[in-house]
């Protein structure tokens, strides 16, 4: 399996469950109503239109939904497992933090 794959399939897993990673909702995100929000957030989890301008190393780390009018980004980032640098390996889990960002397209 090529290395995007494997990144490619955790990052799905953390994004579709939200678990094998970290969360982040933006103070926008987070302030939106509770129903809006669980929105957001079950629109994040079921994205799937992935395309070359949005995803070109196949990475699966980024993508954009509209819920309600309210457009909101999503991202995915690598860190160590200290999370103060770039993980070494996106690849390996043992060696990497995944933190999911969900923003307001107005808060990027």
């Amino acid at each position: 399996m090529e290395q995007s794959e494997k990144i490619a399939q955790l990052n799905d897993a953390l994004r579709k469950t939200l678990m094998g990673g970290r969360t982040v909702l933006t103070r926008g995100v987070a302030s939106l109503e509770d129903t809006v929000r669980a929105d957001v957030l079950v629109a994040v989890q079921r994205f799937d239109d992935f395309n070359e301008g949005d995803d070109p190393y196949g990475e699966h780390d980024f993508g954009a939904v509209t819920v309600e009018q309210q457009r909101c980004f999503w991202k995915i980032d690598y860190y160590d497992n200290d999370l103060k640098y770039a993980s070494e390996d996106a690849a390996d889990p043992t060696k990497t933090t995944r933190v999911l960002t969900i923003m307001l397209a107005s808060e990027y």
